[in-house]
């Protein structure tokens, strides 16, 4: 939770509600803060359009206002499932709230029976990977040459699975 507004002490609500197709234009203005080919309004539309994908948004509430800070998109199939991606507002990382997107997509993985649930991370998200080691999430691959920063340079990614069962 994030304490300051106007320059005073004030507790500022979060909630974590599913993800619905209205939201696919605020995803994607967040997904380009994020990622150096962010996905497109249309791209997520279509994702969130599939009977298999699922996912969280994580929403302030302050007098009436429903800002969205971040959202975890999963897809659940046979047993699996992976998380697509995971985003939150640069101004609210490290306030916990990609753990709460996490737990409310183990939860429902749980729920819905899956066994295992894989993502991919760059290998320079440092704070990304402290949280899914946290998590339970353990190194299973890798993907050679696979996200580039900004600079161009190319950067690995770590394949990484949690068993639920």
């Amino acid at each position: 939770m994030k304490w300051t507004l106007f320059g005073w002490l004030w507790p500022l609500d979060v909630v974590v509600d599913p993800l619905e197709d209205a939201h696919a234009r605020s995803m994607a203005d967040l997904h380009a803060h994020s990622f150096v080919r962010p996905w497109t309004d249309g791209e997520f539309h279509d994702m969130l359009t599939q009977p298999t994908t699922f996912g969280f948004v994580v929403r302030e509430l302050t007098w009436g206002k429903a800002r969205i800070l971040g959202f975890v998109l999963a897809r659940g199939v046979a047993g699996e499932a992976e998380i697509l991606t995971i985003t939150v507002a640069p101004d609210w990382q490290g306030h916990g709230l990609g753990r709460k997107l996490m737990d409310a997509v183990l939860s429902k993985a749980h729920r819905d029976r899956i066994e295992s649930v894989f993502l991919e991370v760059d290998e320079t998200n440092r704070p990304a990977l402290a949280l899914y080691r946290r998590l339970g999430f353990f190194q299973v691959g890798g993907r050679p040459d696979y996200y580039r920063d900004p600079s161009g340079r190319k950067t690995a990614a770590l394949v990484m699975r949690r068993d639920l069962r």
